[in-house]
């Protein structure tokens, strides 16, 4: 192993930018192969520039050191590439408790994903994709509240809902007790051998009917009048 003829302290930055330039593009390639399954090609760059500064940052201290860093430039850009996997950055660590950090999300097994600005889609855009239903059941599932219900409307439900239920055909009351029960639609669809599009509308069916039926009848004349 070769060694610069003077230390880091005693060498000009243009001269130690000139060195470092010789061997920076294999460690660009290094880093872009070991990057390649990254989707997002602007991530994708961010992980190659701080590969190329994490270089960098360690060639400037086995220079100063006395040591030539052209002579095991893949072996650099290999450290650098594992360093940049794990988290590590040029201005310090990711944080491996925040939701928001890749390092915690790859500990942690988790990701984060951007919800949909809406919960209206398209029939094929459900059912034409794989595990389009799935989805967006987590996705709704997601957006329930999960607060104490008040008492009073704990007593009111207890008593309006069998009584709603009494109205409906048994096979709609086994229907509704396996919607409550969480069932997923693709589920209740071949439990009940209709179509999950049909299942959706059965739900929305069975909420109008059940507003309708806990509905104020003094409301309920007023909006007719004013119908």
């Amino acid at each position: 192993m070769s060694a610069l003829p003077l230390p880091v302290s005693r060498q000009s930055l243009s001269q130690l930018q000139a060195t470092f330039l010789t061997i920076q593009p294999r460690i660009v390639t290094h880093a872009r192969i070991s990057f390649r399954g990254e989707r997002c090609q602007a991530r994708k760059d961010d992980l190659v520039a701080e590969t190329v500064a994490m270089a960098w940052q360690w060639f400037l201290r086995l220079a100063d050191r006395g040591k030539d860093a052209r002579q095991f430039p893949s072996v650099l850009a290999s450290y650098a590439v594992r360093a940049v996997r794990s988290g590590r950055r040029l201005t310090g660590q990711l944080r491996a408790k925040d939701a928001l950090s890749e390092r915690a999300q790859r500990l942690h097994a988790f990701k984060v994903e951007r919800l949909p600005s809406t919960t209206r889609h398209a029939f094929d855009g459900v059912y034409g994709a794989v595990h389009g239903q799935q989805a967006m059941d987590a996705f709704e599932e997601r957006l329930q509240h999960n607060t104490m219900t008040p008492v009073d409307e704990q007593v009111a439900f207890r008593c309006d809902f069998p009584d709603w239920l009494l109205t409906r055909t048994e096979r709609d009351r086994r229907l509704i007790q396996d919607m409550a029960d969480n069932e997923r639609t693709l589920k209740l669809a071949r439990k009940y051998s209709v179509s999950p599009a049909r299942v959706s509308q059965l739900r929305r069916d069975f909420h109008d009917d059940w507003t309708r039926f806990t509905a104020d009848p003094a409301e309920t004349q007023r909006q007719a009048a004013s119908a």
